[in-house]
Parts: C-alpha cells; structure tokens; sequence
C-alpha cells in the first residue's frame, strides 16, 4: 500500500516509515498538516495516517478537509497519544476509520492496515453492479451500458474505468494508475494511460451533459468528476 503518514515527531516518524517499508508498504512522511494536505490533494495514497498534535493544524482538522474536499473514501487510522474515549469519539465522528494510541506495536499496527484494506476490498468487491448516471457497469460480465447501450470495450478499458469510477472526485497519479490497472510499479516514461484516458472519455461519452467528466490536472493525472464540480 502507498501510505502518507503525519507525523511531527522526527524519530517517530523514521521508525514508522523504517517499520512500514520492512512490511511491504510505500510510505511517505509529512511533518506539518499543510504539507500533508497539499501532498493528498496532488498525489495518489491508499491509506492516511494522522497524529493528533500537530505544529500548524490539530489532526482533526486535516481529516475534515480531507473529507471535505476530497470526495472519496480513502482509510484513515489516527495514530496519537491521546486515548480518552471523547477524543476516540472525536476522531471517528470526524472521519477516521481506526485509532491506534501510541506507542504503537509495529504488529498490531500492520494488522489493522491490512484490515481496513480487506475493508475496503471486501466493499468494492461485494458490488456486482454499479449504476453510476448513465452508466452501468457489470462486475462479473465486464460490460458497461451507457444510456441503454453497451460499450465496446478493450480489457484494459474496462479496468481503467471500473477504477475510476470506484474512486469519482479522488486525483489518480499516472504513476498510480499504471501501478493498480496495468500491474507496472516501475517509474517509466509512457503515454499508455493518457491514451486510454482519452479513449474512455470518447468511448463513455464522459462529459458534463452526461453528469461527469475526467479533469485533467497538470503534471499529475486525472480527476474523474461529477457533473460541473
């Protein structure tokens, strides 16, 4: 998993970053709410790690902007000293998927990753059929209806939309797409994605008649939108 972390203590951070990396995850570490905030909303991660205290904004507050500014449901675990059960209550009122109170053990904090994971896996994958505007979009028979017709499809096509759509309003990296619908972890110089992006907004009719369109954020990726947002 790609993981941002919020961290303002140094040496906690490097030991979590240092932990993480040891289990398989990506993880990238941010001292100040500001820096995370700019990093999510240009970059693409599969799961948030807040602290609470913070130098500039509490960790509550940078989960309500992630919430509201970011219209998509990526996990968030709060990690914090704090551990009285208003401020769990806080926590989870405001967003947050999990709460871990420090120090935490690196085990029972990989274990709740890979939970909130499967979560999320288990939601995505219970959904046969998504009706999203005109569109629908069967899992199992790998098909898509726009406005009562089907959509002649390329394998790839398919996953790149499916993709998109389990994740309307999040800013996917091409990096990030190249990894998850194409299965290259690799940093590599192609133009793959940006082919099939714009053969999806041709093939979908994706625009803002039809109640969507793809946004195209310089230098990062795609934004799959509703209507005029």
């Amino acid at each position: 998993m790609k993981i941002a972390l919020l961290e303002d203590e140094l040496s906690q951070a490097e030991t979590l970053v240092a932990q993480l990396k040891e289990n398989g995850h990506d993880c990238e570490h941010f001292e100040t709410g500001k820096s995370f905030l700019y990093s999510v909303l240009h970059n693409s991660y599969d799961l948030l790690i807040l602290d609470w205290q913070l130098p500039d904004i509490e960790g509550t507050e940078v989960l309500r902007q992630v919430r509201a500014e970011m219209n998509w449901r990526v996990p968030v675990l709060f990690l914090t000293q704090r551990d009285s059960e208003a401020d769990i209550i806080t926590a989870l009122d405001a967003g947050a998927d999990d709460y871990l109170v420090k120090p935490a053990r690196i085990g029972e904090l990989t274990a709740r990753i890979n939970a909130l994971s499967r979560r999320l896996g288990t939601e995505q994958a219970e959904q046969e059929e998504l009706e999203i505007g005109p569109y629908v979009i069967n899992l199992s028979k790998r098909t898509i209806i726009s406005s009562g017709e089907e959509v002649s499809l390329t394998d790839k096509d398919f996953d790149l939309a499916v993709f998109m759509f389990q994740n309307i309003g999040r800013l996917l990296s091409r990096d990030f797409l190249l990894e998850r619908v194409w299965g290259i972890s690799s940093n590599i110089n192609t133009r793959t994605v940006d082919t099939h992006v714009s053969r999806l907004r041709r093939k979908l009719n994706i625009k803002p008649e039809n109640g969507f369109r793809i946004k195209t954020i310089y230098q990062h990726g795609y934004r799959l939108e509703r209507g005029g947002d």
